[in-house]
Parts: C-alpha cells; sequence; structure tokens
C-alpha cells in the first residue's frame, strides 16, 4: 500500500461475527479494532483515527442506523458499511439515504466485503493525496519566495498581503520572467480561499479553437472528439481561484464570454444548454503592453476594465539594483541543495558582471545563469568564467526610443530611454566605468550619479591595469 491506512472500525454485539470480520480483515493485511456497542464506537472515533466503519443494522442499545445519523453528523466525511441478518429492499434504500457508503446481507461472501473495504481505502488515499497536494500547492507560492528589497518589492508584498484576503479580481501586469506567476500563488495562498482548488491556465500554451472547452468544458458529441462529456477548469476552481496568464492572447470571442462569466459566474459547457454557475475568484496576467493591445482592437476595453480592480504592475529586474545580488544568493543557495555542490558565494567579478547586465529574461533569466555557473564551477566561489559572456542576451536588449503608449510619463520614457543607453554603454565597455564615461563625454563622477539615479548598480568595476583606458583610446 503506497499510504499506510489507518484501522477498521468493526461495531458487532455478537462475539463471534467481530472475531469473524476480524479475521478475514486481518488476512488482507488491514489493522482492525473491534467494539460491541454504537456507544462505544462514537467514544472511540473521538479519540481515534480510522478509515472506515462497518457496523451491524441491529445493536444492543443504540441501533446502526440512529449510529450512521450520528456519526455523519460529526464525521460527514467518515465512510460506514452498513450489515444486517434482516436485509430488505426497504432496508437497504433507507442505510443508502442516510448515509452508509454500501450495504451487505449476511450471509455474504468475504469477497464482498473486502471490495467494499479496498473502496473506502482507496478513496482514503485520494482524499489525503489531494489534501497534500493542496498543502503543498499553498506552499510552492508563498509570500517569501518573492525576494527582493528593493522599494518597489516592499511595495508590493505588502499589496499582496493588503489584497489576497478580499474577492477582488487582479490583473497583473509586466515582463515575461518577473514573477507574474508567483504573485498570482500568493494571492491564492494568503486568500480565504486557500484551502480550495488553485487553478492554472496559459492561454497563450492552448490552440484558439480548444480554449473554450478547456476552460468551460463541452458536452458529449459538441465537436469532433468529444466522445464524452468534459468539466472545464471554471468548475474544477469552484470554491477557490482560476488565474488566467497570457490573458491578452486570448482570441475576441472568448473574451466577450468570459466576460460574461465575470457578470455573474454563470457559464454553459460548450455544445449545452444548461446554464450552469460557479464561485471562483479569477486573477489574470499578461505580458503584453495592455494598452497598446485595446488601441490595435486585440484585446476588448470592457474585459480590462472587468479585470482590473486591482492592478500590479512588476518591475523588470533592471529596475531594481542589487536586488541582482540578493536573487543571484538566493538561487546559489536552493540549487546548491538540489545540485549538492559545494560552491557557497559568488566572486567580485562575478558579482559585478551579473549587476551589469540588462536582463532582458529578468528573474527567469537570473535563475538560469545561477544554476548553469554552479553546474560548472568547480571552485568555492562563482568566477565570471562560468557565467555566460551574454552576446545573445545584449541584442534582446532593445536600444530604440520606447513608443508613447499613454501608461508613462515623459520623465519615465525619458529615464527608462536614459537607462537603457547608459546600460548598452556598459556592455560594450565590457562594465568598465571609466571607459564608458569617455564614450559618454562625462565624468566618472557624473556616470556614477547618474546610475544611482536610475538605480543602476554602481558597484566595484572590474580591475583595470593603471593607463589602460589610455591605452585603449590612443590604440
Amino acid at each position: 500500500m503506497s499510504l499506510r491506512l489507518p484501522p477498521v472500525l468493526v461495531v458487532d454485539d455478537e462475539k463471534n461475527m467481530r472475531l469473524s470480520l476480524k479475521t478475514v480483515l486481518t488476512d488482507e493485511r488491514y489493522s482492525v479494532r473491534t467494539v460491541e456497542s454504537a456507544e462505544e464506537a462514537l467514544e472511540l472515533l473521538a479519540r481515534e483515527d480510522f478509515f472506515m466503519v462497518i457496523t451491524d443494522a441491529r445493536l444492543g442499545g443504540m441501533t446502526g442506523y440512529e449510529f450512521l445519523s450520528k456519526s455523519r453528523a460529526r464525521w460527514p466525511d467518515m465512510p460506514v458499511l452498513m450489515i444486517t441478518a434482516y436485509a430488505t429492499p426497504k432496508l437497504a434504500v433507507e442505510a443508502i439515504q442516510a448515509g452508509a457508503i454500501d450495504y451487505l446481507a449476511k450471509p455474504f461472501a468475504p469477497e464482498e466485503l473486502l471490495h467494499a473495504v479496498a473502496r473506502c481505502g482507496e478513496r482514503y488515499r485520494l482524499l489525503r493525496e489531494n489534501a497534500n497536494l493542496r498543502a503543498r500547492a499553498s506552499e510552492a507560492y508563498s509570500l517569501e519566495q518573492i525576494v527582493g528589497e528593493c522599494a518597489k518589492m516592499r511595495e508590493l508584498r505588502q499589496l499582496i498581503q493588503t489584497v489576497a484576503p478580499t474577492a477582488a479580481r487582479v490583473l497583473i501586469l509586466g515582463e515575461s520572467g518577473t514573477g507574474k506567476e508567483l504573485v498570482a500563488g500568493a494571492l491564492h495562498g494568503l486568500s480565504q480561499r486557500s484551502r480550495s482548488s488553485y487553478v492554472r491556465i496559459n492561454c497563450a500554451a492552448i490552440p484558439e479553437t480548444l480554449l473554450e472547452s478547456e476552460l468551460f468544458g463541452h458536452e458529449k458529441g459538441a465537436f469532433t472528439g468529444a466522445l464524452k462529456q468534459k468539466l472545464g477548469r471554471v468548475e474544477e476552481a469552484d470554491g477557490g481561484t482560476i488565474f488566467l496568464d497570457e490573458i491578452a492572447d486570448m482570441s475576441r470571442p472568448l473574451q466577450a464570454k468570459l466576460l460574461r462569466f465575470l457578470e455573474d459566474g454563470t457559464f454553459r459547457r460548450v455544445g449545452g444548454t444548461q446554464e450552469l454557475k460557479v464561485s471562483v475568484r479569477l486573477l489574470a496576467a499578461t505580458n503584453r503592453d495592455i494598452v497598446e493591445a485595446i488601441r490595435e482592437d486585440q484585446f476588448r476595453e470592457d474585459l480590462f476594465h472587468r479585470l482590473n480592480v486591482v492592478q500590479f504592475r512588476l518591475s523588470p529586474l533592471r529596475e531594481r539594483g542589487d536586488d541582482v545580488s540578493i536573487l543571484a544568493e538566493y538561487f546559489l543557495r536552493n540549487f546548491g541543495v538540489s545540485l549538492n555542490k559545494n560552491t557557497r558565494t559568488i566572486s567580485r567579478a562575478a558579482r559585478q558582471k551579473l549587476l551589469s547586465h540588462h536582463w532582458p529574461g529578468n528573474v527567469r533569466e537570473l535563475r538560469n545563469v545561477i544554476e548553469r555557473a554552479l553546474i560548472l564551477e568547480t571552485t568555492s566561489e562563482i568566477q565570471p568564467g562560468s557565467l555566460p559572456d551574454f552576446q545573445i542576451e545584449a541584442r534582446l536588449h532593445k536600444a530604440s526610443p520606447p513608443k508613447p503608449t499613454g501608461a508613462e510619463s515623459l520623465d519615465e520614457m525619458m529615464a527608462n530611454y536614459e537607462r537603457d543607453l547608459i546600460t548598452g554603454i556598459l556592455e560594450q565597455n565590457h562594465f568598465s566605468l571609466t571607459r564608458s564615461a569617455e564614450q559618454l563625454k562625462i565624468s566618472r563622477h557624473a556616470l556614477r550619479y547618474r546610475m544611482q539615479r536610475l538605480n543602476l548598480s554602481t558597484g566595484n568595476e572590474p580591475e583595470e591595469p593603471p593607463g589602460a583606458a589610455v591605452k585603449e583610446g590612443s590604440a
């Protein structure tokens, strides 16, 4: 057995029957406890854990039916198997209606009993595994995993704690790799729905023709290949949370159906006529410029306003300053354990290389870089040679002026352009402040000041031999 089962509780006022049931069950390696009255059984259930109860319908004192009623009221998930020597169809119906999981008439074959017990055992395992998966899902997306100490990250964690306990819909905006899924998971984990299902759908990963069926389900015969009824993900999330990632990639017809669903939680399966209703909290995210998508008529403005009750805007890693070092250390610790490596620190030169990179792939890119470095590194600290040269990554950096979107002020756009320009010059000069300042025709002190103002790292630049810059300039 993959999961050790608690005992079976047998309740019967006939000693021979108790012994007979115990023998049959212990031969199949079930643990068994026996009592002769329903009163004893209730006391034992209050003290110990059992995965099911087998009880006679007629007992001295409280009857099996009365016991079933009381146990169902106190332990509604405890399956009860009823057995009796006075079997009639009416009594069988009454037992099932009262909540018994099954009903056996004496005499019965041992195989009938064992089949019923095995079903209860499997049910117990599934319930426990489901509870464990939910617990792990909540742990996997905790607030502590949103790492960073810059002002924007502290504000982000505070906003998550404020919004999570509410039922408000949330729209999460940010570039790929900035941690949108972590934010959504933390919102669910800190919500009042955390013990219920958390369902995630990547709208860009599912073909448009199948996304509606995935979301709302379909009826048998709704389309070619629909061989049976399929429940949608919104039904799986009933009582919990559903996270729609890359929602801006959803087709406009489906956006209209989602808009209707958001109004009152009602929907119809594909090919169905019955109107169904669920209670879910919806979180959505996209890495696209949502304003541009609306202007290009690719995303409905009314859906944007419906989703945009609370908005989270995640900063790209290049705007988070020394969070690069903090995150690198975090990933180093995590991968050090999983990869069983003794590398514990990052050298000063390697740290400077990390701090000077533009990070077009954001936190996800940094995570991959540290994993790669840890695999390649043979010393006690990560050296620059174990890091990528970032040549391909640097080409992903867009140095052209940003297109106005209406979401940023002129000062913000100018600051972003200046940040990108300085980062590009630093990359060209292998992160030397001296050479970069000369190319920009400003003093080294002025370059440091601008980098500090733009929240770019001004850590120690790579060591240069005296006169290196002069020689390079005169070459």
